[in-house]
C-alpha cells in the first residue's frame, strides 16, 4: 500500500475507534501530538492510553481532504475535523493540517502544523 492509502486506512481506523488497527501503521517508538490535553505521547502504549482517555471524554472524527508530499518526504494532510462531546454537543469543527514523517512503511511522527481557516 502506498503512503496515501496507508494514511487513509489510518484515518478510517481512527474514526471507527479501532486503535489496534491504527497502531499497526505506527512505528513502535511513534512520536504523536496530544492535541486534546497538550504535549506529546510516545510509543504504542502512550498513544493507546491517550486515545483511551480521549474516547471516553470526546468524540472526534477526522476526514482527509487533500494530501501533499513535501520535498523532505513528509506528507501533509488537510483534514476536516469535527469534535463533539459524548452528549452530542459540538465543541469544534474546522480544517487542520496534519504532517506525517515515515520510517520505512510506518508512521514515525505526526504533527499538527497549522489550523486552516474555512
Amino acid at each position: 500500500m502506498d503512503r496515501e492509502e496507508l494514511l487513509r486506512a489510518t484515518y478510517e481506523a481512527f474514526n471507527a475507534r479501532d486503535g489496534e488497527a491504527v497502531l499497526r501503521h505506527l512505528a513502535s517508538d511513534i512520536d504523536w501530538p496530544n492535541g486534546w490535553e497538550g504535549g506529546r505521547v510516545r510509543g504504542h502504549d502512550g498513544v493507546r492510553e491517550y486515545w483511551s482517555r480521549q474516547w471516553t471524554a470526546i468524540d472526534a472524527t477526522v476526514e482527509p481532504m487533500a494530501f501533499e508530499t513535501r520535498a523532505d518526504g513528509t506528507i501533509a494532510v488537510d483534514v476536516h475535523q469535527v469534535v463533539h462531546g459524548l452528549d452530542g454537543t459540538l465543541f469544534a469543527e474546522g480544517r487542520v493540517l496534519h504532517v506525517y514523517a515515515f520510517r520505512g512503511d510506518l508512521i514515525a511522527r505526526m504533527d499538527v502544523e497549522e489550523i486552516i481557516g474555512d
